[in-house]
């Protein structure tokens, strides 16, 4: 699939993610990496902090080819795991995001942890 068909392909996800950077980016700082838009801000940090189901929070969370970072040091430490995640985006588009909480439901249902034990997580920590 072509480059352009990749970013079109996971675009709605995308378009989610700049409207929340954006919204929340006061203080922070967007910048492409790589064809990538990372964002970091203290709101934003607050929002993976409380919002997110993990203990402590989310360091980062990846939405199409947007990365959202509690701040630029997370968005450094977490860059190829969440790339990994925005290959899995260009690959399942829009029926990522509920693959994704399928595969956490399914975890769950078999013993598993849903983060820990996604495959689309297990998937980004073997390729880190």
């Amino acid at each position: 699939m072509s480059r352009s068909l990749r970013y079109l392909w996971a675009s709605p996800t995308t378009v989610v993610g700049l409207v929340l950077a954006f919204a929340l980016l006061r203080r922070g700082r967007a910048e492409l990496v790589d064809g990538v838009i990372e964002a970091h801000s203290p709101l934003l940090g607050l929002a993976l902090n409380r919002l997110t189901p993990l203990a402590g929070g989310a360091a980062a969370i990846t939405l199409g080819h947007v990365v959202i970072g509690r701040n630029a040091q997370a968005l450094e430490a977490t860059r190829a795991h969440e790339r990994v995640h925005v290959r899995q985006y260009e690959v399942w588009g829009p029926l990522f995001v509920p693959a994704y909480f399928a595969a956490g439901l399914y975890a769950l249902l078999t013993g598993g942890h849903p983060y820990f034990d996604n495959r689309f997580e297990r998937d980004a920590r073997s390729m880190c």
